[in-house]
């Protein structure tokens, strides 16, 4: 029997966001359907309506959702109605030629539910990210379902989800800080935020944040920043430079996805230093930099998807950590509102006015 939910659904490109009832169907082989508690409001959900992804419209956003799991389909072993989860945008496959070589994090294959969810005439959804979570209920493979304690409130567990894991991940398994590292960070969002968390409790002897909004700043502080740089006033890299007794960063995590900031980042580092790019970028985005530049400063250039994370380990790990008191999640919702009120939060999230919003249901 198929459900009908409210759902909210990006038409066309640049087109505000409305409210939709949403069919989903019951779950099949290896589905699960999920009753949505809470779901942050990511800036990937602002380009997808933007059309910065794909253009596949019409959309039914959401992806960082924590809920509990309606039903499972034939099959699925491991879940069971009545589970805590946090959804998960990768859900490795454990057979394409990464999971077989031990990489699962880097899946070439991930999961997604088999089952397409609709409009009430029965128009194809795209689902954000594989999950479609701005609705009351969502069908997604049950390998996006990751079971976790229920002593976190869905708002907070939600989030880890995708920023907070993207941000964390990209300092702890794609850069691996370490003790006594300078850590950089440019973008100070919830992504770069849970970057300079993460750098913080890896103890990192130097953890500078980046950004051109001074109260995105003042947040970055709480999270564990040493040093601040507002960017509209210092230029960046000679900022770093100044901040690590001239030879720039161990390790510098661009968390905003923008060709400037990744050459800023660039020569932000020491010499055989690490870059990490976080941040997403557009697909009308270029970059040129002088190749002997490359090859001469060494080190190691590299992207994070999802911060490399393996969600059935790193999700678990990351609520742990919240409940005892190492990594305050709360911290980073700034608001919750109602479904009706994405639209709105889009534009404070780009105004800089929320580190997240967070939708409860």
């Amino acid at each position: 029997m198929a459900h009908e939910v409210r759902g909210v659904v990006a038409p066309a490109k640049g087109a505000p966001v409305t409210i939709e009832t949403v069919v989903v169907p019951d779950p099949g082989p290896g589905e699960a359907l999920v009753s949505v508690a809470a779901c942050g409001v990511c800036h990937t959900d602002l380009h997808y309506r933007e059309g910065g992804v794909n253009d596949d419209f019409p959309f039914l956003l959401g992806h960082e959702a924590a809920g509990t799991v309606e039903a499972v389909g034939e099959g699925v072993v491991g879940l069971e109605p009545g589970d805590y989860v946090i959804l998960a945008w990768r859900a490795p496959c454990g057979t394409c030629r990464s999971c077989r070589r031990g990489r699962p994090w880097y899946c070439f294959d991930s999961r997604n539910a088999a089952q397409g969810m609709t409009l009430a005439d029965g128009t194809p959804l795209t689902a954000a990210l594989g999950i479609g979570a701005f609705a009351e209920k969502t069908l997604v493979a049950a390998g996006q379902a990751v079971k976790v304690d229920r002593g976190i409130r869905p708002e907070a567990a939600g989030l880890i989800g995708c920023g907070i894991m993207a941000g964390f991940g990209a300092a702890v398994n794609t850069a691996g800080v370490t003790r006594g590292d300078t850590v950089a960070v440019i973008g100070c969002g919830g992504v770069g935020n849970a970057a300079i968390a993460a750098a913080a409790l890896s103890a990192a002897r130097t953890v500078i944040a980046i950004d051109v909004d001074d109260r995105k700043l003042e947040w970055a502080t709480a999270f564990g920043a040493t040093d601040v740089v507002n960017a509209r006033n210092e230029d960046p890299v000679e900022a770093i430079q100044r901040l690590t007794n001239g030879v720039g960063a161990d390790v510098v995590i661009e968390a905003v996805g923008r060709s400037e900031t990744w050459k800023q980042a660039f020569y932000g580092r020491d010499l055989a230093g690490t870059l990490v790019i976080v941040g997403v970028p557009t697909p009308d985005m270029t970059l040129e930099i002088p190749l002997v530049d490359v090859f001469s400063r060494g080190g190691s250039l590299k992207s994070s998807w999802y911060g490399d994370c393996l969600p059935s380990r790193d999700f678990p790990l990351l609520v742990d950590l919240h409940q005892r008191g190492k990594l305050d999640l709360d911290r980073f919702v700034s608001e919750t509102i109602a479904l009706d009120q994405v639209e709105e939060a889009f534009e404070k999230m780009e105004k800089g006015e929320v580190l997240r919003s967070v939708v409860v249901f």
